[in-house]
């Protein structure tokens, strides 16, 4: 299958683990995301649009853990632990769970290839951190021949002035959409 052929697209919902919410600032984001998650989820179910959970979890042997988190000696988001899981306010029943171990959904997950055999052309991103593991994934995402565009209603950062920054660069660099409320609904469906 060509990538020409790819029109379907995608909800990809990332991070929205309880060990990201122990930020205060994301911690008082929450309600916000969430519900803007649910509603973009509950939209691409109706459109046909698969969505797919993307979860960042570790090994307690060190062996995942990323540079700055052995420069540190401190884990996060073990496997089986409630740091690890999903928000308990979320809702995305029949999603597609991909585990990650660095910020991009794509670098070493079979996430690419999922989305080809779906007939998956474009994304639509949520969740945290903008500046980190959402834009990474945007641009690997453009890297891979998809188009993406950015939930903004459902995007949270610890520091939303840099999370802002990043996301406008990023559309800018990718000629890639930041779009909020009816927008993002309209682009999952595969209007622009």
């Amino acid at each position: 299958m060509e990538q020409t052929t790819l029109s379907r697209a995608a909800l990809v919902v990332i991070d929205l683990q309880n060990g990201f919410f122990e930020d205060p600032v994301l911690a008082r984001e929450r309600p916000r995301i969430v519900d803007a998650t649910n509603a973009l989820a509950e939209r691409a179910r109706a459109a046909g649009a698969p969505v797919f959970t993307v979860v960042t979890e570790h090994a307690r042997d060190r062996s995942t853990w990323t540079l700055n988190m052995r420069d540190d000696d401190q884990g996060f988001n073990f496997e089986g632990t409630t740091q690890a899981s999903l928000l308990s306010d979320l809702h995305l029943p029949g999603s597609h769970c991909v585990v990650k171990l660095r910020d991009s959904a794509f670098l070493n997950t079979d996430l690419a290839q999922r989305l080809r055999l779906a007939g998956v052309g474009r994304v639509l991103l949520t969740g945290v951190s903008t500046q980190s593991c959402v834009a990474q994934t945007g641009a690997d995402a453009f890297a891979h021949d998809f188009r993406v565009a950015y939930a903004t209603d459902a995007i949270g950062s610890p520091q939303p002035q840099l999370g802002s920054q990043i996301l406008n660069f990023i559309c800018e660099e990718y000629r890639q959409d930041c779009l909020a409320g009816a927008a993002a609904e309209h682009w999952l469906r595969g209007r622009s």
